[in-house]
C-alpha cells in the first residue's frame, strides 16, 4: 500500500472554485446597476451680497530692494510702520481671511526676511505664504 501512496499525483478539484466564481459574478451583476453611474456636481449659487474684489482680500507684504516695506500699495519706511499697517488691515477680519504673503528679492539676506515674518506673526497673520519674485 505504501507504493500506491508514492505514485499518487495530487489533483486540484476546480469545480468548487468555479461555483464560487459564478456566485460572485452573479452578485456583482446584481449590485452593479444599483451603483451611481454618474457624478452629480453641485454648482454654488451666485451670492446675493455685493461681490468683494479679490485684490482687497489678499495682503502682500513686499520688501523693497532699496530698503523699506510695502503692504499692497501702502508704503512703510520701517518695521514699526509695517506692523501698524498690518494691524489695521488684519483687525476685524475673520480667521480664514488673515493669510498674508511675503514677497522679497532673492538677493536679500535671510535675517531681514525673518524680521519681517516676525512682524507679520505679531500682527496676527496666519498663515504666512512666501511669494516667488517672478510670478505675477
Amino acid at each position: 500500500m505504501s507504493e500506491q501512496n508514492h505514485n499518487a499525483k495530487p489533483v486540484i478539484n476546480v469545480t468548487p472554485l468555479i461555483d464560487v466564481l459564478l456566485v460572485l459574478l452573479i452578485i456583482f451583476m446584481v449590485i452593479s446597476p444599483q451603483k451611481p453611474s454618474r457624478f452629480d456636481a453641485r454648482i454654488p449659487e451666485k451670492a446675493t451680497s455685493p461681490e468683494t474684489d479679490a485684490h482687497n482680500l489678499s495682503l502682500v507684504v513686499t520688501i523693497n530692494p532699496t530698503g523699506g516695506y510695502q503692504l499692497n500699495s501702502s508704503p512703510a519706511a520701517n518695521l514699526p510702520e509695517l506692523d501698524a499697517l498690518l494691524h489695521r488691515a488684519l483687525d476685524g477680519r475673520p480667521e480664514n481671511l488673515k493669510a498674508v504673503f511675503l514677497k522679497a528679492p532673492r538677493a536679500l539676506h535671510y535675517g531681514e526676511v525673518v524680521k519681517v515674518i516676525d512682524v507679520m506673526k505679531s500682527a496676527g497673520s496666519a498663515p504666512i505664504g512666501l511669494q516667488i519674485e517672478n510670478l505675477n
